[in-house]
């Protein structure tokens, strides 16, 4: 596994501890279907909220929520949508938000989190 891969895939184990201690019950990971993948989605306090991970060793290319832009929320919102169409017994009665979460570090077991709550 490339070096990369194993940042990103520790990057996302730390994610969803994060989301879990602050509540989150963690309905599934890495989920794709045609249009792309979700990395986390969970739901907490009436809300089911697909959650994106973004991972980096530094700030060498940029904070890692800069790589979350207009078109990138765009596609999130359309596979949030997907999730919900295809587990509609997990979703009812559930808002639905996006969230993101970056961990920068070269080591993302003790890196920085951000966790941004509601991507409009």
């Amino acid at each position: 596994m490339a070096a990369k891969d194993e940042l990103g895939r520790a990057g996302e184990e730390r994610a969803a501890r994060h989301l879990q201690d602050r509540g989150y019950e963690i309905l599934a990971r890495n989920w794709r279907c045609s249009q792309g993948e979700i990395d986390i989605v969970a739901a907490t306090s009436g809300w089911l909220c697909v959650v994106e991970v973004k991972t980096r060793s530094s700030a060498a290319f940029g904070h890692p929520l800069d790589a979350i832009d207009s078109r990138k929320l765009g596609r999130l919102w359309q596979l949030a949508y997907a999730w919900v169409a295809a587990h509609p017994e997990r979703a009812r009665g559930l808002g639905l938000r996006v969230e993101a979460i970056a961990i920068m570090g070269s080591d993302p077991a003790s890196g920085e989190v951000e966790h941004l709550v509601d991507l409009a």
